[in-house]
């Protein structure tokens, strides 16, 4: 089968995600892309370029069976635009995010087009695919509330018409390389994700005063993908812990992140807001053990431990409840016990590899015909 992908925004998890799948399937795969720049004006112009891309495409006597696009899509404007060759074909949009529930510091500051942009790209698709359960059921909760907000003519059959076609297909990740023994030392605690609001930084670092408080000793990586505007927590902590960092800051390249969570013990969430959590699923599978509030898309992540032994995974999301579960991993990394002999990081993230993936994607893409 040959598919045409259209990726508005070719960075970040978007590109990962992209050339993890078409390297691991089996069908061919032909990309159009554009550098992830100004998020806001890829989602207005992309279904232009990519009209006439797909336009050259078929001058070079190019043939297509499928379109695949992401969320950043306008997939009903590049359908109306494109050439009928193509327009015609099955279609899929992957949502990795959406524009409804996406975080936004004030309510007042949310472009609700971006929103009505992501409702008819959904209404375009024949199947529409969510990174996870809990993305696609806030997303339609979150849809039948903001049509219910019209003053008129409020199309709400379009919640159950995308709920119909819609279907959860978790992201995947390459392999990690085999972690050498643990060197020395004290606990090693990893907090890896953008430096934003919504990943609630500030409860992070008040647990860790928790810890400095309390003479338990550790050592501090804060990692992920930072703005010229973000929270002040960061600055602050990197004075307060400037003991305790191993490193801080993003990763300019795929091996020192590697690195890095090669070398964490504990990978620690405080997230508000995660559509799957990528970067926790990769921590895992590099061997740190999870930390994680029990909410959002991690009961997900972690299903396929026995519930009973899950539950060691979890804390309330409470700062409190966090220092004081990092403070009994801190104890059980000094007797060398931190993981359970019953679990274990491949039997937790293994399926999410693109090895143990790909044959489902590749059949799913095949029931779209």
């Amino acid at each position: 089968m040959n598919i045409l992908a259209l990726e508005p925004y070719y960075g970040g998890s978007h590109k990962a995600f992209l050339d993890g799948l078409s390297n691991a399937s089996k069908h061919t795969w032909t990309s159009l892309t554009l550098p992830a720049h100004k998020w806001k004006w890829r989602m207005r112009h992309s279904a232009i370029t990519f009209a006439q891309k797909a336009k050259d495409l078929l001058k070079k006597h190019k043939s297509f069976d499928l379109v695949f696009c992401s969320d950043m899509l306008n997939l009903a404007e590049f359908s109306a635009l494109t050439p009928i060759e193509i327009a015609n074909l099955p279609k899929v949009i992957y949502f990795h995010e959406n524009q409804l529930t996406y975080p936004v510091r004030f309510e007042s500051e949310r472009d609700y087009q971006f929103a009505m942009t992501n409702l008819t790209s959904a209404l375009a698709a024949d199947r529409v695919w969510f990174n996870s359960r809990f993305h696609a059921d806030s997303f339609l909760n979150a849809l039948a509330r903001f049509l219910k907000a019209m003053p008129d003519h409020q199309p709400l059959h379009t919640v159950e018409e995308i709920r119909e076609k819609s279907s959860v297909h978790p992201p995947g990740i390459n392999d990690f390389p085999t972690r050498s023994k643990r060197q020395p030392g004290p606990i090693r605690i990893l907090w890896a994700a953008r430096w934003e609001h919504d990943k609630n930084p500030e409860d992070f670092f008040d647990a860790l005063k928790i810890l400095s408080t309390n003479n338990v000793q550790f050592k501090l990586s804060v990692i992920g993908q930072s703005f010229r505007a973000q929270p002040e927590a960061f600055e602050k902590a990197k004075l307060h812990f400037r003991d305790h960092i191993d490193h801080f800051g993003y990763q300019p390249t795929r091996c020192e992140y590697e690195t890095v969570l090669a070398q964490a013990d504990v990978i620690v969430s405080t997230a508000n807001h995660e559509f799957f959590g990528l970067s926790v699923v990769e921590a895992i599978s590099a061997g740190a053990y999870p930390l994680l509030p029990k909410r959002l898309s991690y009961p997900e992540i972690l299903a396929p431990a026995p519930a009973e032994d899950a539950e060691q995974f979890f804390y309330d999301g409470s700062v409190k409840d966090l220092a004081k579960s990092l403070q009994t991993l801190a104890e059980r990394i000094d007797k060398d016990q931190l993981w359970p002999d019953k679990l274990s990081p491949s039997l937790l993230v293994d399926r999410f590899k693109w090895a143990n993936l790909a044959k489902e994607y590749d059949h799913a893409l095949e029931q779209t015909l």
